[in-house]
Parts: C-alpha cells; structure tokens; sequence
C-alpha cells in the first residue's frame, strides 16, 4: 500500500465541511454522482445514479476510494473497456506540459530538462521573457480534459506506477504557478492570495464520480504540500475551506461529448391530440439523436466565470 490515496475519513476529521464541499456538484446543487456500476453491488445508495453521500465513503467505507493504481486489475480493465479509462505517465504529462510552456515563455526546458522517461528539474528561479511577468503566467486559464485524477494539474505521484514525486520534482500545470508563486512571494497572505488566483485558473472535469473526488483531494493537498513546504506549519481551516470552495467550481462532473451531467438526457414521453384520440410517442433527445451539443434535453454543466464571479454554462464557451 503505498501513501499516496488520501483517505476520506482523515479528511473528515480534519473538518467534515471539507468534503462536504469536495463532494457537491456545483450546477445541480447535490452531490457528484457515481456515474459507474462499479460500486452497484453494495446496494442503496451506490447505483450509477446515485449521489456520492459523506456517509457513504467514511468510517468503515473509508477505503471504499482509491486511486486508479490501487483498484483491483478487474475493476481497471472494467473501467479501460466501459470509458477508454486510461491514464497517463508523468514523464508524457510532463513532456506535454513542457509544449505548453515552451509555447509561452518562446524557449524550452524552462521548468525541466527532459530524459528519456522522465527529466532533471531546473532548480534556479524561473526567469520571464521581458514582456511578460510571473503574475500573468500564474492567471493563465488552463483544462485538463477527461482528468481523470488529474495527473496533468498536479503530480503528487505518477497515476500508472504509484512513485512519490517531491515537490520540487512536480510538473503539473498547477505545480509549476504554484511554484512560481513560492519563488516571488513571501508574505503568508500574499502567497495565500496568489494560490487562490492559481487554482481559479485551473479547470478540469471528468464523468465518473469517484474520479472527480479524487481530482478535487489531489488539487486540496497539493495546496497543503505548497504551503507547508513555503512555510513549515499547517494551513488554517480557513484556507483549506476557500481552496475546497475554488476547487469544487473548477473540477466538475460532466459528459465531455454532451457537455451536460452523465445520463441526464431523456427520452420523453410526448402525446399527440388528433381527430381519432391520443397518440404517445418517445422523443428522443435532439442532441442525442443529431449530436448537436447545444440541443440536449439534459442538464448542461456549470463552471464559474471568476472574472466576472458568476456561474456560466460550460457549452457556452465551446460555442464560442
């Protein structure tokens, strides 16, 4: 057993409001909901429909989640074949981050150098092209599609072989603002305030619920690492709460073919008055039938807009 699954039970008593907060679905204002059968057979409560209660997952549940690595090859090779579940090794997340970066500051190994599965990291202070400063790569909007445990926003460990990485050895897209937040602020509440911006700037969703939760513990104590590791005691209660709030916005449940919350299309029942009587007939939902993605009867997710701090629907901005 290794230390990288973050056990729900210790969350919850750290501050029960925590994951409470984790688990809500910020567009239908209830809990994520399984979205897998992988749970069904221990009954009430555990369906594909079913929302993810605290209660459900602590005490003597609380191992019930577990990181990918963790699960039984069974469950893995179940989940492969029901939704192309796979994940991805650090060294790839971090050559494909590095594009990212190589793209925006126009130079390369500018976190890292890589090698061959893996890198060295570049362990000086980050230098900014001269148009450009350590704020605005830290407010730069990035997504991680279908994160899984989002391995690409944070790296606490590599997601196929379970190895711990140190923090000053991390290369996700949140690892590296949250770093360069460490390397130019000092002041407790200046740092606390940066790191909000950080994780506002991050988004990532996936469909099935125990994967959501365990993106939104990953992103919640890669903050605790950060902010230990800057200033050697535990983060208040306060700012764990603010961070939980940020995350359950950004990392979110959804149909990333639909762009709404798995299964919430419907087929619907439509009756017809005519000369001879009633007529019933099933209608299909009109994104589902023509793969419209703004026709779905279903219910469209919500993310929060943080520049103008109000909620929009996440289709919004693929019509765009």
């Amino acid at each position: 057993m290794t230390n990288i699954d973050i056990k729900e039970n210790n969350l919850y008593r750290l501050d029960s409001r925590l994951l409470e907060i984790l688990l809500l679905d910020r567009t239908t204002k209830k809990n994520i909901i399984w979205a897998t059968d992988n749970y069904a057979s221990r009954g009430l409560g555990y369906k594909f429909n079913d929302h993810i209660d605290v209660y459900s997952i602590i005490k003597r549940n609380g191992s019930l989640i577990k990181p990918r690595v963790e699960k039984s090859k069974k469950e893995q090779a179940d989940r492969v074949k029901s939704k192309a579940e796979v994940f991805t090794p650090s060294w790839v997340c971090n050559a494909q981050n590095n594009l990212i970066d190589n793209a925006w500051f126009e130079r390369e190994n500018v976190f890292n150098t890589e090698t061959e599965k893996g890198w060295t990291t570049n362990s000086e202070k980050i230098i900014f092209p001269a148009d450009k400063t350590w704020q605005d790569y830290v407010q730069e909007n990035r997504l991680e599609i279908t994160c899984g445990e989002a391995p690409y926003l944070v790296s606490r460990y590599d997601a196929v072989t379970a190895e711990e990485i140190e923090i000053k050895d991390r290369i996700g897209l949140l690892d590296r603002k949250l770093r360069i937040v460490s390397e130019n602020v000092n002041s407790e509440p200046e740092w606390v305030e940066w790191a909000k911006i950080a994780y506002k700037s991050i988004y990532g969703f996936d469909w099935q619920g125990d994967n959501v939760l365990l993106a939104r513990e990953n992103l919640l104590r890669t903050f605790i690492d950060y902010y230990m590791d800057k200033f050697e005691h535990f983060p208040i209660t306060e700012y764990l709460l603010e961070i939980a709030e940020i995350i359950s916005w950004n990392i979110w449940q959804m149909d990333g073919l639909k762009y709404v919350i798995p299964n919430s299309c419907t087929i619907v029942d439509e009756t017809i008055y005519t000369l001879f009587g009633e007529e019933h007939h099933k209608v299909e939902c009109e994104g589902c039938k023509t793969n419209t993605p703004t026709k779905h009867n279903g219910i469209y997710c919500k993310i929060m807009d943080w520049g103008k701090n109000k909620p929009i629907k996440f289709v919004s901005l693929i019509r765009r």
